[in-house]
């Protein structure tokens, strides 16, 4: 057990009746919630003065002029520009961004990790994340990078924002909380978590070492996917989404503020906590999600539909119907299909698939992909079950089967990722993953007829 090392200072508004303790339930809403009563201004944004002396202080997400601007008013003890003075550029060696394009280093390929062994090393949310993979570019804010962190100390008065990105967070072991602007987080495994773009947090360990994988997303901000002929039901339910109640610090003590901004950190010290948003309102804000509470589509009579069918989120781009960041999830479910090949079949596709493994046994590859572990097959690049799981999966009688203690995901991107000098040569990589697929004979005989 490794608790934070500093107990809960902040002040947290008491949630309403009905909800999860310190969380709204919802996903987008318009949320408004207060930590001291009347912090909270009514029928206006900007009053000439506001209540407890505070500042009011638009966050802006978007352009004003999006359709559906996203946006929070907060009601805070400073504004921002006191929580920044200059700036001094700092390194984090291990984080990267895109473009990151080494010429030695080969990305065309399968590949697949281990995960990372956990470590004694004293490592924090800044200092312990790796990165494996980036696409796209920051600077033009498109793309994407997949990161997998390792974290054994809290933040202890030091902050961090990202200028550049959203992140998704998705832990595999341990719990994190992270204390934001807007409210508290505690994250565990099976949980996901969106930390937005200019948000400012600290990430405290509740009990470690943790590990867990990052999708940092350069483009437009991670939504509900389009269901279409699915309709108003399944996949992600709003109503299971949790966005926290406000709570805040008011705190003197010296401080670093780490900002990331076009793929460089920068640090500025500070003399107090910026965590002092007393009231805020919006649909701007973080949120996370039980990922037990995904209710999972598929066929019920033959035939394999496309995996688009387990997006949890997705992160649209320029082009219609093509996703920057596609987030999809492959967790328990029923297999009944008949006369059909259950498992994902053989396939190239445009899309760039990196997967994780947050418990069990993927059905596709019953061997090798680990909890903890991750793959990468890149756009274009052929993959498909390997030799037992195809086997075992035109041979075995097409019994209804549950599908039970597996919890996989993959980050989907339009773009190609490029592997890190990190992950080529200092991630636990599997020199012969490829070689799963050598063992797939040639049944062809021409005789008419299943064999």
């Amino acid at each position: 057990m490794n608790v934070a090392s500093h107990p809960d200072r902040m002040i947290r508004a008491t949630a309403a009746q009905g909800t999860h303790p310190g969380y709204m339930p919802g996903f987008g809403n318009d949320f408004e919630t207060e930590a001291l009563p009347g912090a909270l201004p009514q029928g206006m944004n900007s009053p000439q003065r506001c209540n407890y002396g505070l500042y009011a202080e638009q966050l802006s997400g978007s352009a004003f002029t999006q359709p559906r601007p996203e946006r929070t008013w907060c009601y805070r003890i400073r504004p921002s520009v006191r929580h920044v003075g200059r700036f001094s550029r700092i390194e984090l060696p291990y984080w990267k961004s895109a473009p990151a394009i080494h010429d030695d280093i080969i990305s065309l390929g399968q590949y697949r990790w281990d995960p990372l062994p956990l470590t004694e090393e004293k490592l924090t949310w800044l200092t312990g994340m790796r990165t494996m993979t980036t696409a796209g570019d920051v600077n033009t804010q498109v793309g994407m990078a997949s990161h997998i962190y390792l974290v054994t100390e809290s933040m202890v008065d030091e902050y961090f924002y990202s200028a550049d990105s959203e992140l998704l967070i998705v832990p595999q072991q341990g719990r994190l909380r992270f204390a934001t602007e807007l409210g508290v987080i505690d994250l565990e495994p099976t949980e996901i978590a969106i930390i937005p773009r200019g948000l400012v947090y600290r990430v405290e360990v509740l009990e470690g070492p943790c590990r867990g994988f990052v999708c940092e997303n350069y483009g437009q901000k991670f939504e509900l996917p389009n269901r279409g002929p699915i309709g108003a039901n399944c996949l992600a339910n709003p109503r299971d989404f949790r966005t926290p109640v406000a709570a805040f610090e008011d705190r003197e003590a010296k401080s670093r503020l780490v900002v990331k901004w076009c793929g460089s950190f920068h640090a500025t010290e500070i003399d107090h906590s910026p965590l002092d948003v007393v009231a805020w309102h919006g649909n701007y804000a973080p949120c996370k999600y039980d990922l037990k509470a995904y209710c999972p589509v598929g066929a019920i009579l033959f035939d394999h539909p496309d995996p688009s069918i387990f997006t949890v989120l997705t992160a649209p781009s320029g082009l219609p119907g093509t996703a920057n960041i596609d987030f999809v999830l492959f967790r328990e479910r029923w297999m009944v299909a008949e006369n059909t090949f259950r498992p994902p079949w053989y396939h190239k596709n445009i899309m760039s698939e990196l997967m994780g493994n947050i418990y069990g046994q993927y059905d596709a590859k019953p061997t090798g992909f680990v909890p903890g572990g991750m793959s990468l097959h890149n756009m274009m690049l052929p993959h498909g079950p390997d030799r037992q799981a195809f086997e075992k999966a035109s041979y075995s009688e097409l019994a209804p089967e549950k599908l039970d203690n597996t919890m996989s995901f993959m980050f989907e991107t339009r773009f190609p990722q490029h592997l890190t000098p990190f992950a080529a040569t200092e991630a636990p990589l599997q020199q012969d993953y490829v070689d799963c697929w050598a063992g797939l004979e040639k049944k062809f005989d021409g005789t008419p007829g299943l064999k």
